[in-house]
């Protein structure tokens, strides 16, 4: 797919991110790595010490010179924020639209305890390359687009439609 994109030299790239609940950290940085230079903050994790350890892009940006719009909303959650935080702290031709993510920034252990029980327990928070935290906060978007039930049932997506407007610029 980047390959096609690249051949078909896109004017940009709309990355919808909307009720995305989030997935495994490292699928962010390797999607990262895709969309930004080699070195990047992707994300820092920050233990309640506040030592903060940077996750980096790893190489094979080949789109961030791709004009590139994030749609997020109320569910874009955790791994799919982090994504977001990092490609428009990162890059100057990255817009979010959309409402509001959810705020899920909270790094958690497993911890096994005796019958059979475990606990999950926050043991560090995720924070935006610039260090602005994303737990309990979320990430706004640059320009805020209703979605509203009415627009479903009509099969009408106004954000779709302002991230296409924005490319197309």
């Amino acid at each position: 797919m980047l390959q096609k994109i690249k051949d078909n030299n896109s004017k940009g790239i709309i990355l919808d991110l909307r009720n995305n609940p989030g997935g495994y950290l490292e699928t962010a940085v390797e999607i990262g790595s895709k969309m930004l230079p080699k070195g990047n903050i992707v994300v820092m994790e920050e233990d309640s010490n506040g030592k903060r350890n940077k996750l980096l892009a790893k190489g094979g940006d080949e789109l961030s010179g791709i004009k590139t719009v994030v749609l997020i909303n109320e569910g874009s959650a955790s791994a799919s924020e982090i994504l977001a935080g990092a490609l428009r702290e990162n890059r100057e031709n990255v817009t979010l639209v959309g409402k509001k993510s959810y705020g899920k920034g909270s790094v958690q252990q497993l911890i096994n305890l005796s019958q059979g029980t475990s606990m999950k327990v926050t043991v560090a928070r995720w924070l935006t390359p610039k260090g602005n935290q994303i737990n309990e906060k979320g990430i706004d978007p640059d320009v805020i687009v209703e979605y509203t039930s009415d627009d479903y049932n009509n099969n009408k997506d106004p954000q779709l439609d302002k991230a296409l407007e924005i490319v197309k610029q």
